[in-house]
């Protein structure tokens, strides 16, 4: 027992003379104390340091809005309309502003925690099954959702019963997609029904209802002004004569992509990019029923393109069945990136019909891609095992400069695409017109732009375009999809011209081509899919022209919806 006393305060002794020594010959002595205490400070910082961030930045921006209230209290007229005027450009929209961030922080520090929990548990779980003890609580609310759709466009379309067109177009796509079905006894028509739902309730809210539009044009006026800033940066490099003067694509409409991927990469470095995509992708997956992996995919593709949206999911892309591989590829084909509307916008396209449109094919993707490839295996990822992929930067400036980097490739392959697949054009026409020439077409050559808007006019039909403009937006339509959406845009810029496109034909064509489904994206979603998912490579090949299919038709059942519900006086 002594011996072991002793020993314990011998190593004591040695501990504390090592503690108390002087460095010999540049010796390191082991502070134990102050080791242990920069190693609990470090976990105290990871534990808590972005809370108190994310609480000092709501300081300072409440402590702005209060002063900014202040000031416009004593310095403007108080009255409602004065105040109204101001939503797009002064104290009324810094309101809104300010509203949406004070949700955001709410939700993510107060509602998700802890209330929306105990909502669901106390309401919306109690809810749910008494409606589905009810019998056919189910197919009474459907019936009744129906009637209530049928009353209000007939309503609604009492000035123009055209409108009611697109309806027939809409119900003919769908066919088409329950037709071309892998699995016609596998369909979740829940899922189909509420992706029908959520594309008619965006379209009312953005399209039909004046608020919404007024929202809309508000945003698109902003990405103007953002834009500007892009084309004032392009001018000091490039100079004014090729960027304002001449407008050269290459050096006025692609320079803007360099600035936005420059502010997208900010927006992830500060993990606002991902909760944004994050919250939109839980939603559709609560209202819809799809796989976490798809429906937070369908989000991102909102804002970001084909080949960039799986990358948040990249972890987990090994484990998805072939209906999640075929619903990420439809959502895919079936929007575009945010990064590359400022050159559609350059060609005439508003910029709130380029977002409405991507906002209403998120759901809609989604849904026509259970349609045709209804899931019959067993999903292996779940919310409960899955978040989201950080994107890891040194600094902010590490984070923008990669977006630059990220932006180069971008442009140069749209440079490359775009003049190939030009060149092609050109050189099938010139053969075309030749052949025409030698049976007597002289006055109309023959092309495929001609042959395209004869095969496309059908459809232009039952999207709701007037008889007489079907074959410049069967053109269109053929354009985008042979070669690709850019020499789309480029093709209705010229026909807006011409005064070939009504102002309402130019927001449905808008609609119908504001996707990636074209020859090229599929090389690029074969790439993409391959290289990070090499094991599934033979169910991409398998999936992928089905989904471009579908991503196409997804496009016209967009502008479909987009023309019974827009009225006059919306374009």
């Amino acid at each position: 027992m002594n011996g072991s006393t002793e020993t314990i305060l011998s190593k004591q002794e040695e501990v504390d003379s090592i503690d108390n020594r002087v460095p010999v010959n540049g010796e390191k002595v082991i502070d134990v104390e102050k080791a242990e205490e920069k190693r609990e400070l470090k976990i105290w910082i990871d534990k808590y340091g972005s809370k108190l961030i994310s609480y000092l930045v709501f300081v300072v921006i409440t402590a702005y809005f209060i002063w900014s209230t202040c000031y416009y209290l004593n310095t403007e007229d108080t009255n409602i309309d004065v105040f109204n005027s101001t939503t797009c450009n002064g104290y009324g929209f810094l309101v809104i502003l300010y509203s949406l961030y004070l949700y955001g922080f709410l939700y993510n520090q107060l509602l998700k925690p802890y209330v929306l929990p105990s909502l669901k548990t106390a309401v919306w779980q109690p809810s749910v099954s008494f409606l589905n003890s009810i019998k056919y609580g189910t197919i009474i609310f459907y019936i009744s959702l129906l009637i209530a759709t049928i009353a209000y466009l007939a309503f609604d379309t009492n000035d123009n019963r055209s409108r009611l067109i697109p309806i027939s177009g809409l119900c003919a796509f769908l066919g088409l997609g329950y037709i071309f079905s892998s699995n016609r006894s596998m369909i979740p028509w829940k899922t189909i029904l509420w992706g029908l739902i959520l594309q008619f309730f965006f379209g009312l809210l953005t399209i039909r209802w004046e608020v919404g539009r007024n929202i809309l044009e508000c945003i698109g006026a902003k990405v103007n002004i953002l834009l500007d800033y892009a084309f004032e940066g392009a001018a000091f490099t490039y100079g004014d004569f090729l960027v304002h003067e001449q407008a050269v694509f290459a050096f006025k409409a692609l320079s803007t992509i360099y600035f936005i991927s420059f502010l997208v990469n900010i927006l992830y470095y500060y993990g606002i990019m991902q909760k944004v995509i994050g919250f939109l992708g839980e939603v559709l997956q609560w209202i819809m029923g799809t796989t976490i992996c798809e429906s937070v995919n369908s989000a991102a593709n909102i804002f970001l393109g084909q080949s960039e949206a799986p990358l948040l999911l990249s972890p987990y892309l090994k484990d998805l069945t072939d209906s999640e591989i075929h619903s990420v590829m439809t959502s895919g084909f079936a929007t575009v990136a945010g990064s590359v509307m400022a050159a559609y916008i350059n060609y005439g396209a508003r910029p709130q019909d380029l977002i409405t449109s991507s906002i209403m094919s998120a759901p809609a993707a989604l849904c026509f891609s259970k349609l045709m490839y209804p899931e019959t295996e067993e999903v292996k990822v779940k919310k409960e095992n899955i978040q989201t992929v950080e994107r890891h930067y040194e600094s902010v400036l590490d984070a923008a400069s990669k977006g630059v980097s990220d932006a180069i490739a971008m442009v140069q392959g749209i440079i490359a695409s775009v003049l190939s697949f030009l060149a092609f054009v050109y050189l099938i026409n010139g053969i075309l017109g030749w052949l025409g020439e030698l049976v007597g077409f002289l006055d109309t050559r023959w092309s495929l732009e001609l042959m395209a808007g004869k095969i496309f006019v059908p459809i232009s039909f039952l999207m709701g375009v007037p008889w007489d403009e079907c074959e410049s937006v069967g053109t269109l339509i053929g354009i985008k999809t042979m070669v690709n959406e850019f020499v789309a845009f480029a093709k209705m810029k010229e026909m807006l011209e011409q005064g070939l496109l009504s102002k309402r034909t130019k927001v449905i064509a808008t609609y119908a081509i504001c996707g990636f489904s074209n020859p090229g994206s599929i090389g690029i979603m074969i790439s993409a899919l391959s290289t990070l998912i090499p094991h599934k490579r033979e169910a991409v090949t398998r999936l992928v022209f089905r989904a471009f299919f579908g991503g196409a038709l997804v496009c016209f059942m967009t502008a479909c919806i987009a023309c019974a519900l827009m009225p006059e006086d919306a374009v």
